[in-house]
């Protein structure tokens, strides 16, 4: 089994949501200062790098517009009460299923006990997965007859234990000089692949069909977590969530409809096994993440021009939800301009990050380019709607300004949305996936890296900023006017 990653910080694999803090009184701008894989594992692929959302609020401003209604996003409406009724009750399957056995057996499919796997094959496993996909973005040298040699030389003598396996497997990917590309115990792979965004406690994936569609399927559940208690059981296909048909929507999109205030609820509509029954399920819930989201309204220019001013800590699955939100009500207060910070801002989930940028681009403009050896990390990702929100932006950036924020900032500068201000940000522009081995354990394997859409690679160099200091209005206003007439050319 592989997962790609949900976190991307360059100080650890997993990022905690942390608490909003006092956000010390914007100073003026003379006063700001920085100076100091595919052959290998069939199974599927948790999260993609895919997943328009669909927002249209409509707000009026002399120089900047939200546009759109309906996001879902933003809906924390409970469902109706049409919808409602139909709670536990089990709707028939439309199609003329194979018995229970036989939909069991091939929804448990990935559940199956690993056959006898012996200490060598472990090993094998772990070179063949490098083999395949590992991208050596420091050293630059890795080769395929080297890495031959290395299997050849150990394997050369029986290895006794799996313990000894394990630690053969450590030194192995040791050898590659990435500090990313590492080995999970059985233990560490369980934790990671039983990872929760989205506050009901279970792991989404998505699952070809085999027909060019993709289902939504429980991957995992946290046990006695809301959705466990509610009924949800391990390979459910998600249909709908509060009443919202879900087919063809990322698994990071409705992981984030499924979040929602503690204490309130969620209606998920399931189907067990292959050919059901399909139950609606009504679920409790118990949100961990916390908004990473501060904002507030400054006076600039002797009180003449309103700046919305917001701070986003990290990229978690509340950070898109809960920025169109601080915009909309500092548009509402009269926010000419915003200032956006990501000042210490590590970064978090990557496509949370992606979202967001998506926000303030145009129809067919870069997101990011991935670049790997494998096909699967080969990829463009583009804005696929209009933007929300078009008001002019400054970015505030610096050396702990890392991965998603860096995937943020790069998309907004390089098509003209946005200057950014501050120190060259930290340059941690890697993917990493995560595989299952046969008996448990598993490894983080860097496959790919993030190229800016200006074709900039972002790891080890980080991005330099337009200016140190916060500039005059009138000096953001002619560089974003500056590139946008070089961009049309």
């Amino acid at each position: 089994m592989r997962l790609l990653l949900p976190f991307s910080s360059p100080l650890s694999a997993t990022s905690s949501p942390s608490t909003p803090q006092f956000i010390p009184e914007l100073p003026p701008p003379s006063q700001f200062d920085y100076s100091g894989l595919t052959k290998i594992l069939k199974k599927s692929v948790i999260g993609t790098l895919t997943g328009a959302l669909s927002l249209t609020l409509v707000f009026s401003s002399p120089i900047s517009s939200v546009a759109a209604t309906n996001d879902p996003y933003l809906s924390v409406n409970p469902p109706s009460s049409s919808f409602e009724s139909s709670l536990n009750h089990f709707d028939s399957a439309p199609e003329d299923c194979p018995n229970e056995e036989e939909a069991d057996t091939e929804i448990q499919d990935d559940d199956i006990e690993p056959q006898l796997v012996t200490n060598e094959g472990i090993v094998e496993e772990a070179w063949e997965i490098v083999n395949g996909a590992f991208l050596d973005t420091r050293s630059h040298s890795w080769t395929p007859e080297t890495w031959q040699k290395q299997k050849d030389d150990i394997l050369a003598s029986p290895i006794k234990s799996r313990s000894k396996a394990h630690e053969v497997i450590k030194n192995m990917l040791a050898s590659l000089g990435d500090q990313y590309t590492r080995f999970l115990s059985p233990d560490e792979f369980s934790r990671m692949s039983k990872y929760d965004i989205t506050g009901i406690g279970i792991n989404l994936r998505e699952v070809s069909d085999g027909g060019g569609n993709v289902k939504l399927k429980v991957l995992g559940l946290v046990l006695d977590s809301p959705a466990d208690i509610a009924g949800v059981k391990q390979g459910d296909e998600i249909l709908a969530v509060n009443g919202m048909d879900v087919s063809g929507k990322s698994s990071f999109e409705v992981s984030s409809l499924l979040q929602g205030p503690s204490k309130t609820f969620v209606v998920l509509k399931v189907k067990h096994g292959k050919c059901g029954p399909v139950k609606s399920l009504k679920i409790h819930r118990q949100v961990n993440a916390q908004t990473p989201v501060s904002y507030r309204l400054e006076k600039v220019d002797n009180g003449t021009v309103s700046v919305g001013y917001i701070r986003l800590k990290e990229f978690n699955a509340l950070a898109r939800k809960d920025l169109v939100i601080a915009m909309k009500r500092l548009l509402d207060k009269g926010a000419s301009y915003f200032v956006m910070d990501l000042r210490d801002n590590l970064g978090g989930l990557v496509q949370a990050g992606i979202e967001t940028a998506k926000l303030f681009l145009d129809e067919g403009d870069t997101v990011i380019y991935t670049a790997g050896r494998d096909p699967e990390a080969q990829k463009t990702v583009v804005s696929d709607k209009k933007p929300l929100i078009t008001a002019p932006l400054i970015v505030m950036v610096n050396n702990r300004t890392a991965s998603a924020s860096e995937i943020v900032a790069s998309a907004l500068h390089d098509n003209c949305k946005a200057v950014l201000v501050g120190e060259r940000t930290y340059g941690k522009g890697l993917i990493q996936s995560v595989y299952e081995l046969r008996d448990g354990s598993g490894v983080v394997v860097t496959i790919g890296k993030y190229v800016t859409p200006n074709h900039m690679d972002i790891n080890g160099g980080g991005i330099e900023p337009d200016f140190r200091n916060l500039p005059a209005w009138d000096e953001v206003k002619e560089r974003l006017s500056k590139c946008s007439i070089l961009q049309q050319s």
